[in-house]
């Protein structure tokens, strides 16, 4: 790393006047003087920066030898040369900077906020999977054996449309889990859910295009469609899912949590499923079905993927593995209808190219091996009695400030405050050491929203929603 400093400055000091042991006495004090070279800092022995610079070594040697007169080295026999001094720097002043000139789209994208998740677990957080409970050994072993019969392979560049034994294994699991109607040719291996909102968003819309949300609805998906210039129509939520009416305007497309609404927890009825399929089919418009989290129902049997009663090809479906799996495994799933596939891959390459191979092998893997089943039965299960541990607690302790909204699955419950109180109950919560999200978030319309918090149970045990909860009962209503 030090001759890689010093090489380039010794070739600037040769343009300047002056003699050679001059030259590389210039060079190492602009090192030093600059930070380039902290104190304690090992030089080259003055054979090997001799032979680098192209120079006598009794020159080198001249000019270390005058770098120590001066107290900027330190040489010790045996043992090599050093700086011996700190330059202290003075602060820079700031330079002014050009005019930031985004895009139209760019400071539409900068103004959504973008998409964060939790780095770490923490009620009440909302999304996170217990990775306490995660099969890493397991894990570990699928990991080893894909290297060993696959490595080389695994270390090229990739299809961009996925692995193709990951891709019949979704196809497969969708089919028997889900009904969803497709084969491995349709289905497009990404990086995350809201990269698949992004692509479809990119692909589908054009500036202006009214798109159809739920009201309240997942914000990554509004900040997608918005990112583009889209023009969103917030479409009320009751106990049926979304609520059309014939006022809307024609869609262009329309996004829905059918399966279980996010973040009410509703399902979308039948009537209504038949009544989206047919107005798009109507207005030749597309649906997203975002299935985020199907896999944890934990009351009767979830009603069958809308996609999987489409007869016109117009639903895309998106799943994902962050929260059956791990997040960072950075792997999702997207269902097209055949005819958009090959538009799909080849936007797909303008991303990221491809997924990681590795973790697409071990993961097709771990599905045909029956080990991705048996894992959601466990954690449908875990997750199931924390949720119920969750609502005895509020009802225990915290009913005089939240009510629970009915649900039958999720990792996350909904619960409604007092109107009008969010805001001062969440600063409450806060000072307690407790996240609670605010529903508030999920509203495009001030007059649509209701005052409530998304809890997050699914990656804390009992005795931690128990604290969560016992802290947040000493909120007191203004």
């Amino acid at each position: 790393m030090t001759r890689q400093i010093l090489i380039p400055l010794f070739q600037q000091a040769k343009n300047t006047a002056g003699t050679r042991r001059e030259q590389v006495c210039s060079s190492l004090r602009n090192a030093i003087h600059s930070g380039a070279l902290p104190i304690g800092q090992r030089l080259p022995s003055s054979r090997v920066l001799a032979a680098d610079l192209n120079i006598s070594r009794v020159t080198v040697e001249s000019a270390y030898s005058q770098l120590e007169a001066e107290g900027y080295l330190q040489r010790k026999v045996g043992v090599g040369t050093y700086v011996s001094i700190q330059i202290i720097k003075p602060p820079k002043t700031p330079r002014p900077s050009r005019l930031l000139q985004l895009s139209q789209r760019g400071n539409q994208i900068v103004q959504t906020g973008g998409c964060q998740d939790p780095l770490q677990p923490q009620a009440f957080a909302a999304g996170s999977p217990e990775l306490r409970a995660f099969p890493l050994k397991l894990w570990k072993q699928i990991t080893n054996q894909q290297l060993r019969i696959r490595g080389e392979q695994l270390l090229r560049y990739g299809d961009p449309q996925g692995y193709r034994p990951l891709r019949e294994a979704i196809a497969g699991y969708l089919g028997q889990t889900r009904g969803v109607n497709c084969d491995a040719q349709q289905v497009i291996i990404l990086t995350s859910s809201q990269q698949a909102l992004q692509l479809i968003a990119t692909l589908l819309l054009d500036h202006g295009d009214d798109v159809w949300m739920e009201e309240p609805g997942y914000v990554g998906a509004r900040n997608a469609f918005i990112s583009i210039g889209a023009n969103l129509i917030p479409v009320s939520v009751d106990q049926d899912g979304l609520q059309p009416n014939n006022t809307l305007p024609a869609p262009r497309l329309i996004y829905v949590t059918p399966g279980h609404h996010y973040p009410t927890g509703v399902a979308l009825s039948l009537e209504r499923r038949l009544m989206l399929l047919e107005t798009a089919r109507k207005n030749h418009a597309w649906i997203i079905e975002d299935d985020y989290d199907s896999e944890f129902h934990y009351t009767g049997q979830p009603m069958p993927a809308l996609q999987g009663v489409d007869n016109h090809g117009s639903v895309l479906y998106v799943g994902t593995f962050s929260k059956t799996l791990f997040p960072s495994l950075r792997l999702a799933y997207l269902v097209v209808p055949p005819t958009l596939v090959n538009a799909f891959t080849t936007a797909r390459t303008l991303y990221d190219g491809h997924s990681n191979q590795l973790m697409q092998a071990v993961t097709a893997e771990f599905i045909q091996q029956g080990h991705f089943a048996a894992h959601i039965r466990y954690m449908r299960q875990l997750y199931h009695s924390r949720r119920d541990w969750l609502l005895t607690q509020i009802e225990q302790h915290l009913k005089h400030v939240a009510t629970p909204q009915a649900a039958s699955g999720g990792l996350q419950l909904t619960v409604w405050l007092p109107t009008g109180q969010e805001s001062a109950l969440t600063r409450q919560a806060q000072q307690l050491g407790v996240i609670t999200p605010p529903l508030s978030r999920q509203y495009q319309t001030t007059a649509a929203q209701r005052d409530g918090w998304l809890l997050g149970f699914s990656a804390l045990t009992p005795g931690e929603i128990s604290l969560a909860v016992e802290r947040l009962s000493r909120i007191k209503l203004p």
